[in-house]
């Protein structure tokens, strides 16, 4: 399922393309939901994530490139389509990578052939992912930008390279949705990625980002065992 936003202070062409981009996904066979925005500060605001954002530069208070500079911070992997009616952001936009740059009024040809790409990027975008939800949201996050999961009783954050993220979930059902993923359980309230522990003992892990987790006693010889695997793997496949 793929996750739009549509972000444009003007309601009928934020409602107008919101609907075109709709339709065309609808064609091509591609599961969307797509939601509207009329502020940078509401898109900023939004708890789940998107694969694809399209964003309008002129806008009341927060404008579109300053969005998206402080959207970055948050959510790299996302797709950024500027669509806006002045060329001279342009130069701008490479500041953020933008995927493409539309002028206003996009015609659908156009259009299509944005989105053929952007899907086909996603497609392309390397590992697995979790959904998690949050306040009636979705979040979807890359299992190889995940450093480990904290748990704290029905609470679980999520430690990855854009920060903390806080929901709700059993352990038992997060460690079944990530079974054979690589990640272990060292201590009761650390689930860790394995592809990112740079150094270990009988006491800790070391992760990659600098922080230390615990590894109890019980646990420690199934760990072994699992970096010895991933070690395994990762030398058949050079």
């Amino acid at each position: 399922m793929l996750s739009i936003a549509v972000c444009d202070d003007e309601v009928l062409e934020c409602c107008d393309l919101a609907r075109k981009v709709t339709q065309i996904l609808t064609e091509m066979k591609v599961p969307c939901v797509v939601r509207q925005f009329r502020s940078g500060r509401e898109l900023l605001k939004a708890t789940e994530s998107f694969d694809v954002i399209f964003l309008d530069i002129i806008m009341c208070g927060l404008d579109g490139l300053k969005t998206a500079q402080m959207f970055r911070e948050k959510a790299y992997n996302s797709i950024l389509i500027f669509v806006t009616s002045s060329r001279k952001y342009v130069f701008d936009a490479y500041d953020v990578e933008a995927f493409q740059y539309l002028l206003k009024p996009v015609e659908d040809k156009k259009l299509k052939s944005v989105l053929q790409k952007a899907v086909l990027k996603t497609e392309n975008r390397p590992g697995d992912y979790l959904i998690v939800s949050r306040d009636r949201q979705n979040r979807k996050y890359f299992l190889d930008r995940i450093y480990y999961f904290e748990i704290r009783g029905r609470l679980i954050d999520i430690h990855e390279t854009d920060g903390v993220f806080t929901y709700y979930e059993r352990i038992g059902d997060l460690e079944e949705r990530l079974r054979d993923k690589g990640f272990f359980r060292c201590h009761k309230s650390f689930l860790i990625n394995l592809k990112y522990v740079e150094e270990y003992n009988r006491q800790e892990a070391v992760m990659e980002n600098g922080e230390t987790i615990g590894i109890s006693k019980r646990r420690y010889e199934a760990f072994c065992l699992e970096m010895l695997k991933l070690m395994r793997k990762s030398e058949a496949d050079i």
